[in-house]
């Protein structure tokens, strides 16, 4: 996935976590055991932070590569240190 482009790797990250949601919705709906449901939200969880992680990273770089100018929409690296210390 390292040779992949940042963009594929986010989709994939969001397209397993909501597979895994969709696991934690029917776990729930099933009644399954509490901590069968809390793994899987974990899962859940830890891809969705995944997600966040690689889009922070991917900007970083990119702004590095502007010399710390901010991006197109105006994002500086303080913001993006501030979105990636909400997701810590």
């Amino acid at each position: 996935m390292a040779d992949a482009d940042p963009r594929q790797q986010v989709l994939n990250r969001l397209r397993r976590a909501r597979g895994q949601l969709n696991a934690v919705i029917d776990m729930v709906e099933q009644e399954r055991s509490c901590k069968d449901i809390v793994t899987q939200l974990a899962a859940v969880s830890k891809a969705l932070d995944r997600a966040g992680f690689k889009i922070i990273s991917t900007n970083l770089q990119e702004c590095i590569a502007r010399d710390g100018e901010p991006d197109e929409n105006g994002v500086t690296v303080d913001e993006l240190e501030k979105l990636f210390l909400s997701l810590a």
